[in-house]
C-alpha cells in the first residue's frame, strides 16, 4: 500500500518502520472485512498477532480482543504488540474457541473472523457446534462471523 507507493515514486530508504508486514493472504482477508471504526473485533486463532493488529490500526477507537489455543502463539503476539496493547485497543487471551466466554462485564462483539482455523473450517467437526454457541454468545444480535477456507472469504450465518 503506502510502501508499494513510496518506493514506485523512487523513494528508496528503509521504509520498513512506516509499514509492517503483512502477507498478501491476510492483506486481502483483512480488506475484505466489514470493519467500521469503533468496532468491537474477536479474532479466533491469531497466531502471532499479524491480523490482530492490522484490524486494530483499522477501526480507530475500537477494540480487538485475539485468542488462541496456544500458548506460544499469545506469547509471540503480545511480544509483537506492545504499542497496541498499551493503547487499551488490542488484547490477547490463550483459549479455544470451543471453550471461549466472556469475562464478566466484558462487552459483545461486532465482528468475529477466523483465518484457517479447524474448529471453524470443517477439519474438526466435532467441535464445530460448540465453537458456534460460544460465538452466537459473544457476539452482538447483530454480529457476524467471517472465516477464511481459502479464497474468498466466507460468511457464517448464526441462527440466534
Amino acid at each position: 500500500m503506502v510502501l508499494r507507493h513510496l518506493v514506485a515514486k523512487g523513494h528508496r530508504q528503509d521504509l520498513s518502520i512506516m509499514a509492517p508486514r503483512i502477507s498478501n493472504r491476510i492483506a486481502c482477508f483483512v480488506d475484505a472485512l466489514p470493519l467500521v471504526p469503533g468496532h468491537r473485533v474477536l479474532e479466533i486463532g491469531c497466531g502471532p498477532g499479524v491480523a490482530a493488529r492490522e484490524v486494530c490500526r483499522r477501526i480507530g477507537n475500537g477494540f480487538v480482543l485475539a485468542i488462541d489455543r496456544s500458548a506460544r502463539a499469545i506469547d509471540s503476539a503480545v511480544a509483537g504488540s506492545k504499542p497496541e496493547i498499551a493503547s487499551g485497543r488490542l488484547r490477547f487471551r490463550q483459549v479455544a474457541i470451543e471453550d471461549f466466554e466472556l469475562l464478566a462485564g466484558e462487552e459483545r462483539f461486532d465482528i468475529a473472523f477466523a483465518m484457517r482455523v479447524g474448529a471453524l473450517d470443517g477439519r474438526h467437526p466435532e467441535i464445530v457446534q460448540r465453537a458456534l454457541e460460544r460465538l452466537r454468545a459473544a457476539l452482538k444480535p447483530a454480529g457476524r462471523l467471517f472465516i477464511d477456507t481459502g479464497h474468498p472469504v466466507r460468511e457464517i450465518r448464526l441462527d440466534r
